[in-house]
């Protein structure tokens, strides 16, 4: 365990409330500080003149990083040899123990590790960092989610932090367009229409920017999906012209490919996708005939490379009323897995609800946040983050335009929701993405 092995930071996430900021590559540069030199004085005339590199000490954790060095002004092989060090991080201990460290900072930290000089900013954009980070299981799980079209933020539910993301730039056919989100690996996944095809913008975590040009096999939309690590898997959706797919993918944001995965036994839009147990699960969803809506779901095996239909999978309300709105005015089914347990939000009834493996059967243990409204399920986020179920919504009164995110630990017993945030903002979540890494 990553507890048990000694090492020179401190992985205490602050938790003080810090006021809304852009933080410089993805996280918050702090102020620069110069360390203060006692040796200089207005007459030492005999001494030796000394030029005094002063580069910013960073504290990250209970650690005090300096790069700050001294180098005699007529020395020049001692500064060749300073530069030769910075190629190991922290000199001291070398690059591994360095690397070794820094993959236990928090991630809001990498931002401020990165301004230390070209070799920490380096390694920092190269993805080792998160990559050994997930190899050593040393996850930290973030909240990204949009309440303006075309404007999303990221929230830390351990530092309680917020940022902004660089603005999307689409034309206006994708700003009204039908869109999907997907968090995997270091990257966040947009997909919607452009003109006359679907379209995928990317976001890195790594360079702070948005790109375009990526396509699946079979373009589509309103599918479900999840991710697991540095893959992810879509199935199901609809295409340009309407139809109703059963098709799958697998996408590996390590190597930015797309592979066709056999296809689902009923094909169905509008459902979700979680993984539990290791394995893929998508439930609910609208199918074919007559817009007919599912009530099963189908598990997919990564090993075995097939499909299993459950059936009464997807926490479907009981009872139908007179004044319910028809299937396709419903959102997909908000489920989440924390712990390999599949979680359900029923938006109608205020309910948190838990799905029975055994018995296969949906057993209600609790409620929703008081604030946590939606249309028909629409505007409300529902998701896993790490142990925690985290609610992000905001009331539909006229007026009160803000967000409320709040968290509940399933293993510390029923749900009690803490708020961890509120904050001035659209009330209606478009999309929401949880990037573990």
């Amino acid at each position: 365990m990553l507890e048990d092995r000694p090492c020179l930071v401190s992985r205490d996430f602050p938790r003080t409330h810090e006021l809304d900021a852009t933080w410089h590559m993805n996280y918050p540069v702090p102020p620069i500080k110069r360390p203060f030199d006692p040796t200089s004085t207005d007459d030492d005339d005999d001494t030796e003149t000394q030029i005094v590199t002063k580069i910013p000490i960073l504290s990250i954790g209970s650690i005090l990083l300096s790069t700050t060095t001294q180098q005699q002004h007529s020395d020049p092989e001692e500064s060749e040899q300073h530069s030769s060090d910075s190629s190991s991080l922290i000199s001291a201990i070398g690059r591994d123990n360095s690397i070794s460290c820094l993959i236990r900072c928090s991630r809001s930290d990498y931002g401020s590790i990165a301004s230390l000089n070209r070799s920490f900013r380096a390694l920092v954009r190269s993805g080792e960092l998160y990559r050994l980070r997930r190899q050593n299981r040393v996850v930290e799980h973030w909240v990204y989610f949009s309440c303006q079209l075309l404007e999303w933020e990221a929230f830390d539910p351990i530092g309680r932090r917020w940022m902004h993301l660089p603005r999307m730039d689409p034309n206006n056919c994708f700003v009204f367009a039908d869109k999907e989100s997907l968090a995997v690996g270091t990257e966040l996944l947009v997909f919607g229409k452009d003109l006359m095809t679907h379209v995928i913008y990317r976001y890195s975590l790594l360079t702070h920017t948005w790109t375009t040009g990526m396509t699946m096999n079979g373009p589509r939309c309103l599918f479900g999906s999840a991710s697991l690590g540095e893959v992810a898997i879509v199935a199901g959706g609809s295409d340009l012209l309407g139809n109703i797919l059963s098709s799958a993918e697998l996408y590996n944001s390590e190597l930015g490919t797309w592979t066709v995965l056999p296809s689902m036994k009923k094909a169905r839009k509008m459902c979700s996708g979680v993984f539990m147990d290791g394995k893929f699960y998508v439930i609910g969803g609208i199918g074919e005939p007559d817009s007919k809506l599912l009530t099963c779901g189908e598990e997919y095996n990564l090993e075995t490379r097939t499909w299993t239909e459950i059936p009464n999978m997807s926490p479907v309300r009981n009872g139908v009323v007179n004044n319910e709105p028809p299937a396709t005015s419903e959102a997909p089914p908000l489920i989440a897995v924390v712990d390999n347990e599949l979680y359900a939000a029923d938006y109608a009834d205020m309910e948190v609800k838990k799905y029975n493996k055994a018995d296969r059967v949906w057993v209600t243990v609790g409620r929703l946040p008081e604030r946590a409204d939606s249309m028909y399920g629409w505007g409300l986020a529902f998701r896993a983050c790490g142990d925690r179920l985290i609610v992000i919504g905001g009331p539909r009164n006229a007026g009160e335009g803000f967000i409320e995110v709040n968290s509940w630990v399933p293993s510390e017993g029923p749900p009690e929701w803490v708020l961890l945030e509120r904050k001035r903002s659209g009330s209606f979540v478009y999309n929401c993405a949880v990037m573990g890494c």
